[in-house]
């Protein structure tokens, strides 16, 4: 049972908005699988992989095999990939769950066939999708090794290739090297399998930059196309209404998105007390923060336990009443507090938004993104989303 005046609000609407948004750019081009990996970025797995199965999603990506079994109970019908291999103990859930797995290693490779000889499963039973080390160093098969997992996969017969892909480094950077350097390697793997005998049926290969940069969806299609696979495209952070700002090589900003994309989550409290504080007083830890003047403090039962990263300590701020409350002090594990000190009639109870909006006195729209926190806190806005920890309930809203 949840409590504390702590919550964070999930749009259906904008969530499914997103997806189509998404789906159209794709559509010439490719299909989407969508990414809801790390509890879909800290919106809520219960909540976004059923609506966007519903919306069209055929495939859902996920990190692990435990979190794809958790999805597969949400959407029976829908194909999930576990993103990142495959650990002992857990191929028997692969096959009673009807889960797709990442593989490059002979390991994974063998932690199947002991689940499909146990369970004698028919020849070509058994989907796997081939990661293709491309030149990031960090997932997948490098280039030299690839012969000898494809004959693995070829010596086992409950295994089928179903899918090849590969992930790039740089692709918010719209004319980087690295990421020609790895397309052509993707090409060159893909006809290494081609020649070998395997004729997968998808081939995916980017994420949310890739998807809305556009730049590479014709060309890396015409490679799925040459070799008679289809091509999928991995939105992630993008159907929760974020992307990275695309740059060129040099650093400069770059082109505009081409779609209007919507935050999916509001992140609420309300103030738990109230008060005045005079010239000189300390705030918070350490006293990083001491009053100039008499000022009046908002008590908020939210801190870095929550998910509220204490790196907005002095930086950041919320909206309290359609207006910016700045945050003083540190922000500890479970209390924040912020100056209202301007803000008239403010009172305990009223709600603020962390992440949302609200409308100001004078009709305007006021607003705190996953992206602001970021940037006063010196980082990403897929870790301010993910961070929201299990302490906040998330609620579905329309």
């Amino acid at each position: 049972m949840h409590t504390r005046p702590i919550w964070a609000e999930i749009s259906r609407s904008r969530l499914i908005s997103n997806f189509k948004k998404l789906q159209a750019v794709a559509a010439p081009h490719a299909g989407l699988l969508a990414v809801v990996k790390a509890d879909a970025y800290g919106h809520g797995v219960p909540l976004c992989a059923p609506w966007l199965a519903e919306a069209g999603a055929g495939w859902l990506g996920v990190t692990s095999i435990e979190e794809g079994v958790a999805v597969r109970r949400l959407c029976p019908q829908a194909r999930i990939l576990g993103m990142c291999g495959l650990w002992p103990g857990e191929e028997d859930a692969v096959l009673e769950h009807t889960l797709v797995p990442t593989v490059w290693t002979v390991q994974h490779i063998d932690l199947l066939v002991r689940a499909a000889r146990q369970r004698n499963a028919a020849a070509s039973s058994i989907p796997v999708h081939l990661e293709i080390d491309t030149g990031m160093s960090r997932q997948g098969v490098a280039l030299d090794e690839l012969l000898a997992i494809l004959d693995r996969i070829r010596a086992t017969p409950a295994l089928y290739l179903d899918g090849v892909f590969t992930h790039f480094a740089s692709p918010e950077m719209l004319d980087s090297p690295q990421t020609d350097v790895q397309q052509q390697r993707f090409a060159r793997a893909l006809k290494i399998i081609a020649t070998a005998g395997f004729h997968p049926t998808w081939i995916h290969a980017g994420n949310s930059s890739t998807l809305l940069a556009q730049d590479r969806l014709a060309s890396l299609a015409a490679l799925a196309r040459q070799y008679n696979a289809k091509f999928l495209v991995r939105p992630g952070l993008a159907l929760y209404g974020y992307a990275l700002p695309f740059v060129q090589a040099d650093g400069a900003p770059a082109q505009k998105m081409p779609v209007a994309l919507e935050p999916v989550l509001r992140w609420k409290t309300r103030i738990a007390a109230l008060r005045v504080v005079e010239a000189g007083a300390a705030v918070g830890y350490g006293a990083t923060f001491v009053a100039a003047q008499t000022m009046r403090l908002a008590l908020l039962p939210v801190g870095y336990a929550d998910g509220l990263n204490r790196r907005l300590s002095n930086c950041g701020n919320v909206l309290v009443r359609g207006h910016r409350a700045a945050i003083v002090g540190r922000v500890s594990m479970d209390l924040t507090i912020v100056d209202v000190s301007k803000i008239s009639d403010v009172a305990v109870g009223d709600e603020v938004a962390l992440i949302g909006e609200q409308t100001a006195p004078n009709g305007t729209i006021l607003r705190v993104t996953a992206e602001d926190q970021a940037r006063w806190a010196g980082t990403i806005s897929y870790e301010i989303l993910c961070a929201i920890s299990v302490r906040v309930p998330r609620v579905g809203v329309e």
